[in-house]
């Protein structure tokens, strides 16, 4: 099976083999957000382990 190149681009994996991903609505309509949501907004959030395994699949080869 393939890896999925879409999905190597929007999640990574640590070493101890989180999944993580970028928070939702960082990408416009960031002005009406207050400066700590769009500092929060940098950095990267753990998946939940039941989406973590769907997204594991796609990711390994």
């Amino acid at each position: 099976m393939k890896t999925r190149k879409s999905i190597t681009k929007r999640f990574k994996i640590t070493k101890t083999g989180k999944i993580l991903r970028r928070p939702t609505g960082s990408c416009h309509f960031r002005s009406k957000m207050s400066g700590d949501k769009v500092r929060a907004g940098r950095k990267w959030v753990p998946l939940n382990e039941s989406e973590a395994k769907k997204i594991r699949k796609l990711l390994i080869k």
